[in-house]
């Protein structure tokens, strides 16, 4: 597993979303390393880490890989930060080790309330349709550019070498069998992170939403929040999917504001 490490202090471990890597945070680890030591990694099966073959893309392991790390690099526990796909995996993490998650902020987190990519999910990781996907997606940099432009609010605010950032690792071979297996066993991974949920209302969370987001539904931000008893949303209004590319200040402002504070109360 390929992880970028930087800063000094507290450890806080930055968790990319199903279409991202380490990639995603790279306007975030400069300043968040002003106060911790930032550890932002490549899942394996994304980015520049390994693909294996027959990888066990559940939630559950996906959760477990990310503990293992911590166990590597000698962190006892951590701020967890994970956005998409990766806050899932982080409230999994927190479920798993509940006493080595001190914070977690989510941005735009899967989730159970969000009927976004419930239906897609089993389609898309068919017999049928799959092996097609495998096929035809590496050679596809068009669709990568479409992908990109619905998941942010306005592409005026997207710098110009994002999209090649994010396309560089997807030419690697194996770079779409992590995808499908996400897929393959989201509704059921929803289900396991809903009834485990209740293990984790203790942890401090911020949560982060852009207005527009055409992933994950903002109105599903209200029944997950009552899942947690200490509690923050911050609302980026305009702003897609992916606010650290988007408006990447405001964003690192809210997530520091959040380590700098301490315990928040429900608001």
């Amino acid at each position: 597993m390929r992880y970028l490490q930087s800063g000094s202090g507290p450890a806080l471990l930055l968790l990319h979303g199903l279409l991202g890597y380490s990639f995603s945070w790279r306007f975030a680890m400069p300043v968040f390393a002003r106060q911790a030591t930032v550890y932002a990694v490549d899942m394996p099966g994304t980015g520049f880490s390994d693909r294996p073959a027959h990888l066990d893309c559940s939630l559950r392991a996906c959760a477990e890989r990310l503990l293992r790390l911590l166990d590597t690099v000698g962190v006892s526990s951590c701020d967890l930060l994970g956005t998409s796909h990766g806050g899932a995996v982080a409230m999994m993490a927190a479920v798993l080790a509940p006493d080595r998650v001190r914070r977690l902020i989510l941005v735009a987190p899967v989730n159970p309330w969000s009927a976004h990519g419930k239906r897609f999910a089993a389609f898309l990781s068919s017999g049928a349709i799959s092996p097609l996907i495998l096929w035809i997606a590496p050679h596809m940099q068009i669709a990568h550019g479409f992908f990109l432009r619905r998941l942010v609010g306005d592409m005026r605010r997207v710098r110009p070498d994002t999209l090649k950032g994010y396309s560089a690792p997807l030419a690697i071979t194996g770079a779409f069998e992590y995808r499908l297996g996400v897929l393959r066993s989201w509704n059921q991974d929803l289900k396991e992170l809903k009834s485990a949920l209740p293990r984790i209302a203790h942890i401090p969370t911020l949560f982060i939403w852009g207005s527009m987001d055409a992933a994950v539904s903002l109105e599903s931000a209200a029944q997950l929040r009552q899942q947690f008893k200490d509690c923050r949303l911050v609302i980026f209004d305009g702003v897609g999917h992916l606010p650290y590319e988007e408006v990447p200040e405001e964003f690192n402002r809210a997530v520091a504001e959040f380590l700098s504070r301490g315990r928040l109360g429900n608001l």
